[in-house]
């Protein structure tokens, strides 16, 4: 099986809602209004509650309440507001995995940690709406579910890296492509946006002349959380090398910042996206 082969199984497993296709056809839609939306969103209880509680957080630090999805899709925009519904509806379209609680809590606490990496190195260097960034980080390593789902054992084998394997490689050599690929197959199977996939897609890739801002910095973002978990024990330069953190500008101090900003609002956002994982701090 290739990486398209595990990703339509999973589609047909893993499915995003009725609600969650509504939405998109809506904000597709140039003639729907701001309160179109909200009354889709509003027709799922959980899905309103955990949009007003992510608008509301310190992630996005907005000065005023937000006490409807009216004013959180005025104030944050559509395209955040719709990012919010893609991180709601994608943790719980993989809540039947077949996975134990601790890889299911690990696996979650990486990707939140990825996301605010990404978030933050966007706010660093000057980003446009660096909170867009958010749901690359989330969704960026899917494709590890997917496998988990259907052989285990081979997900296993790929997460034992020697601290001279790259992670990315290690993947290669067990499955034939990476978790970022089978990632990519299963975003496109869901439709979602071009500008999503491409970063997701292209994550590994060390040529970044031809990469757009968005892919070099979930690159850097992904390596920086490596880092602090599958990668421990690796010499920093092998997983992120000094000439990539020059070509964006970045210095050592920049990931010791993110390490800290993680630490800061990691539980606040497992709290709303993955309760389960919340739970062990």
């Amino acid at each position: 099986m290739d990486a398209m082969d595990y990703a339509e199984k999973a589609s047909e497993i893993f499915v995003l809602s009725d609600s969650f296709i509504r939405i998109k056809e809506l904000i597709d839609d140039e003639a729907s209004t701001i309160d179109d939306i909200a009354d889709v969103i509003l027709i799922d209880p959980a899905l309103a509650g955990t949009i007003l509680k992510l608008a509301n957080s310190s992630f996005f630090n907005y000065p005023g309440k937000i006490d409807t999805i009216s004013k959180a899709v005025l104030v944050l925009g559509i395209t955040e507001v719709y990012n919010l519904v893609i991180a709601y509806f994608t943790t719980k379209a993989f809540k039947s995995i077949s996975a134990s609680p601790q890889f299911l809590e690990e696996f979650w606490e990486q990707s939140v940690d990825c996301a605010l990496m990404i978030k933050y190195l966007g706010f660093k260097l000057g980003v446009p709406n660096a909170e867009r960034l958010f749901i690359l980080g989330l969704l960026h390593n899917l494709g590890e579910l997917v496998v988990q789902q259907f052989q285990p054992e081979k997900v296993e084998l790929a997460n034992k890296v020697s601290s001279k394997e790259l992670p990315w490689l290690k993947q290669q050599e067990v499955l034939g492509f990476t978790f970022a690929d089978c990632t990519g197959e299963l975003l496109k199977l869901w439709q979602l946006p071009y500008n999503l996939i491409e970063p997701i897609r292209f994550q590994n890739d060390d040529d970044f002349e031809h990469s757009t801002m968005e892919t070099k910095l979930l690159y850097m973002a992904k390596r920086m959380m490596l880092l602090n978990r599958q990668c421990k024990a690796h010499v920093q330069g092998d997983i992120l090398s000094s000439e990539k953190m020059e070509d964006l500008n970045l210095k050592q101090d920049a990931i010791s910042s993110a390490n800290n900003y993680c630490d800061m609002e990691r539980l606040g956002i497992l709290a709303v996206l993955n309760p389960s994982a919340a739970m062990i701090y």
